[in-house]
């Protein structure tokens, strides 16, 4: 595992949780402009970014797809497998070219299923995830779409 995968993903899981997490790990690859999936499809695996940066982006009705956030080596691509209905709520595309570890939504959350503390250790992680890219969505959007107050206004 190169060293700035480990030291982002010590901050989110504790050593032995992530060792096991990795283990079952496949290395893939994208070309730039490639879309690792679409937001609406079925969420049946997720990535951690060995190289290069994915945007992640989010349907608005009528416009181009803003990107709501770019991310790149060890960072999290996908949070909607572990949670039902395991649907995309975002897009992501390779803004360059990608080197991951693809991992089986369906063999992580039976992993969770048999160990509790694994599965703790896993939720709490993607839960952060979550709740930074909720976070982000929100800013983003408010930056592209907000109305701002003028000094006529007030």
């Amino acid at each position: 595992m190169p060293p700035s995968i480990a030291l982002r993903m010590n901050h989110a899981l504790p050593a032995e949780h992530r060792e096991r997490l990795l283990r079952i790990g496949r290395e893939t690859d994208f070309p730039q402009g490639a879309r690792l999936f679409e937001e609406g499809g079925h969420a049946d695996r997720f990535w951690i970014v060995r190289s290069g940066t994915v945007a992640l982006d989010m349907h608005v009705p009528g416009r181009r797809p803003p990107v709501i956030e770019t991310i790149g080596i060890g960072d999290l691509v996908g949070w909607s497998w572990l949670y039902e209905p395991f649907v995309w709520q975002l897009g992501a595309g390779a803004v360059t070219a990608v080197r991951a570890y693809e991992f089986d939504a369906v063999a992580v959350r039976l992993m969770c299923l048999n160990d509790a503390e694994f599965g703790r250790a896993i939720e709490h992680w993607v839960g952060r995830v979550l709740a930074h890219r909720l976070n982000a969505a929100r800013a983003r959007l408010v930056d592209l779409y907000g109305i701002y107050e003028t000094k006529e206004e007030r």
